[in-house]
């Protein structure tokens, strides 16, 4: 859930910015309608969106949509959370933290606006998961968890039911579990981040015995999340991981 720019390579061509951003446009991004946008907390926001490719895609858990926020392909990626193929309707979990523009998207969102998207498209492979896995994440990771192991009956139903299970590392835990309420999500484990990373060893011991790990989040602490799961002797081929954001990066997804 992180800010990244479509067709970076492109734009550094000698084409005058506006004309590259218009064939990129044409090219890559769906006009979607925003049809619902409900506050869950302060900062978090569920939102709806509406597209008429979104009806063609043959969605799984794990897969992201890149939102337009801002000039020259600024754009968002977000994990949906739930899939209606049939009406061409996705719903995102948007995390305002901070004060560009894609936060400033996320609290001004409202039923009727229009924006434009890109993908969906692959971010993790997701399908089918072994029982036992455990999810390592964050706030950017809360969709993503929703896909996998919240109360969504339709989500459940495309998922056949993985058994999945979530460790968090958030900066607010009072928001945060109300956020994961509102998802139905009830963690293994919920830790406020601590800046000598400390709160790292006491989520993975929450995460020892699982089949398969899949860590996502800030780039630092899936590194030390990983390094921590093979000196326990966990094989490579069980662990999947995918940085959202990292610490004065820009670009992650």
């Amino acid at each position: 859930m992180s800010s990244s720019n479509i067709g970076s390579e492109a734009a550094t061509g000698a084409a005058r910015p506006g004309l590259v951003e218009r064939t990129l446009g044409r090219l890559f991004l769906h006009p979607v309608n925003v049809i619902a946008a409900t506050s869950v907390s302060p900062r978090f926001r569920l939102i709806d969106l509406e597209c008429v490719a979104f009806e063609s895609h043959r969605w799984s858990p794990g897969q992201k949509v890149q939102i337009k926020t801002g000039g020259t392909l600024e754009t968002r990626t977000y994990t949906p959370l739930r899939w209606d193929g049939a009406r061409g309707v996705t719903r995102i979990m948007a995390f305002a933290h901070g004060e560009g523009p894609g936060s400033e998207w996320v609290r001004r969102a409202r039923p009727g606006e229009r924006c434009q998207v890109f993908g969906p498209r692959r971010s993790l492979e997701l399908r089918p998961l072994p029982a036992a896995t455990v999810l390592f994440g964050d706030e950017t990771s809360f969709g993503l968890a929703a896909s996998l192991c919240g109360r969504d009956a339709e989500v459940q139903a495309v998922q056949a039911v993985q058994r999945v299970q979530a460790v968090f590392e958030v900066g607010a835990i009072a928001e945060s579990r109300q956020v994961l309420d509102a998802l139905g999500i009830r963690p293994l484990a919920l830790m406020e981040r601590r800046t000598d990373d400390s709160h790292l060893a006491e989520l993975h011991s929450a995460m020892s015995g699982g089949a398969h790990y899949v860590l996502t989040g800030k780039a630092s602490s899936i590194r030390q999340m990983g390094r921590a799961l093979k000196a326990q002797g966990v094989e490579s081929r069980r662990i999947q991981a995918k940085a959202y954001w990292a610490a004065g990066k820009r670009g992650l997804d």
